[in-house]
């Protein structure tokens, strides 16, 4: 990414800036977020979005959510309206972990500080947050070098969503794979799913990949079968918002279908994302909350322009889970690993 998907500009006293990505591809603008509640809606109605993206904003939220307080309150009530801020930011929306995860540790930090100044207090918890973005950036990285090997030369690569630079700190976790294969010289086909209702796919994941040079063609999701029949797929990988104990993986509405279709066709289904992604204390995806969006996400493809029935029901989950049955691996910042070999690694299992 030329343009970082989300930067602190400034010190204890400083602001957001984001790329709005609801704006992608026609428009990049650059925005500035200034309060808890901008954040808020940033998140829910996908300003930024992808879940280490998400949990990195939120985190940055916190501080936001202190800055009116630190000149008239003492250190303690400080940390009640962060705990506040925190809790508040949760609610924006509820399926990715890593919103969750990167909240804890910004609570856990101002619960175990030791300072007596609000001031201190409030850099403690932007060097916190700091830190949770730069891990992200790093364990993107990682994720691109131990799953380029997979890309084969000459290749078909499906993915769906968008899981890249914008949906994380730096370079994504899907599409860290394809990068770092791109970069390493391979030459292959990326089709990437529209992905409606909201088209993460034509809007973003299509425009990252162009940025980079990478061989891009669009398909309407329900052509990912018939691609795959035609031997036009070679390896399927998408990212995840959280995966369970068994390596069952939720992630953006479609992904259940491709699993479902990589498995009849016999095409390789992995699964990129760090550790943040995982949420050990499930034991499978069926306690993993599924966001129900606005029906008009549906039933009008473009804002104010209907493409259905005045007054029809609407069925619009956000996500959908894959299960670890149908998941071949799933690429960390640690290495590739079989679903049922995740709970076994240290690095998760103590999590």
């Amino acid at each position: 990414m030329a343009t970082e998907t989300l930067k602190w500009d400034g010190s204890i006293d400083g602001k957001i800036k984001m790329i709005d990505q609801t704006l992608l591809p026609n428009q990049f603008t650059i925005i500035t977020i200034s309060d808890i509640e901008a954040m808020w809606e940033a998140i829910k109605v996908l300003r930024v979005r992808g879940a280490p993206a998400i949990g990195i904003a939120a985190a940055y939220g916190v501080i936001l959510g202190i800055q009116p307080y630190l000149s008239e309150f003492d250190t303690v009530a400080v940390k009640e309206q962060a705990i506040k801020a925190a809790d508040y930011l949760a609610t924006s929306r509820p399926t990715a972990v890593n919103l969750f995860w990167a909240l804890d540790r910004m609570k856990k930090i101002c619960l175990g500080s030791n300072a007596t100044q609000p001031a201190d207090l409030c850099q403690e918890l932007l060097n916190e947050a700091h830190a949770i973005r730069e891990e992200d950036a790093r364990m993107c990285r990682a994720i691109g070098q131990n799953g380029k090997d997979l890309i084969p030369d000459g290749g078909g690569i499906l993915t769906h969503c968008n899981a890249g630079g914008l949906a994380t700190a730096d370079y994504g976790t899907a599409l860290a794979v394809i990068f770092a294969a791109h970069e390493s010289g391979k030459k292959f086909k990326v089709f990437a799913d529209e992905t409606r209702p909201l088209l993460q796919g034509a809007r973003l994941t299509a425009w990252e990949l162009m940025q980079a040079g990478v061989d891009v063609t669009l398909n309407c999701d329900n052509m990912a079968g018939w691609l795959m029949k035609q031997n036009m797929i070679d390896l399927v990988v998408v990212g995840a918002d959280r995966i369970a104990a068994n390596g069952d993986a939720a992630n953006k509405i479609g992904t259940y279908s491709l699993a479902v279709l990589a498995n009849y066709h016999k095409i390789p289904f992995y699964v990129a994302a760090p550790y943040s992604t995982f949420d050990i204390s499930l034991p499978n995806g069926e306690g993993i909350p599924i966001e129900q969006r606005d029906p008009t996400e549906v039933t009008d493809f473009v804002p104010g322009r209907p493409t259905a029935p005045k007054g029809v029901k609407v069925y619009n989950p956000a996500f959908d889970v894959a299960p670890a049955e149908l998941i071949t691996g799933i690429i960390t910042e640690v290495g590739i690993f079989k679903p049922e070999e995740i709970k076994k690694h240290e690095k998760f299992s103590s999590k």
